[in-house]
């Protein structure tokens, strides 16, 4: 099985790591602030309008282009700034897992992540049997 997609969008550059933690009765307690909250839902919305009928069960390859607008820079130049392509991936993937692309992100055994400054910018996605 494989799932191919492109979600028109700006990606939005705030990530998982930017998690706050507040103490609550001398317990930490971990909250989304406003911006990723934001975020989250918009990856939620346009990753919900490509879940597969059937979630993956097996191994899958996962490859994630982010295009950023670019800019100055030249179309199809590498991003070689901020986000990290690790900290992208972790609210792309959680939510995939919520959204019952696979039932854990575990089952990613292959992944191919590239950032570019681009014309057209957004996030394309294929997922492959492996």
């Amino acid at each position: 099985m494989t799932t191919e997609f492109f979600m028109s969008m700006v990606p939005p550059t705030c990530t998982w790591q930017e998690k706050q933690v507040s103490m609550v009765k001398g317990k930490p307690v971990f909250y989304m602030p406003p911006e990723l909250k934001i975020a989250k839902q918009k990856l939620t919305a346009h990753l919900g309008q490509h879940v597969p009928e059937q979630a993956y069960t097996g191994g899958v390859r996962l490859i994630v282009r982010w295009l950023f607008p670019r800019g100055t820079h030249r179309d199809g130049e590498y991003k070689t700034s901020r986000p990290d392509t690790d900290n992208l991936q972790k609210m792309l993937k959680d939510t995939m897992t919520q959204l019952h692309y696979w039932k854990d992100d575990a089952l990613v055994a292959s992944e191919l992540v590239e950032k570019f400054w681009a014309e057209h910018p957004g996030i394309y996605i294929r997922i492959e049997d492996v």
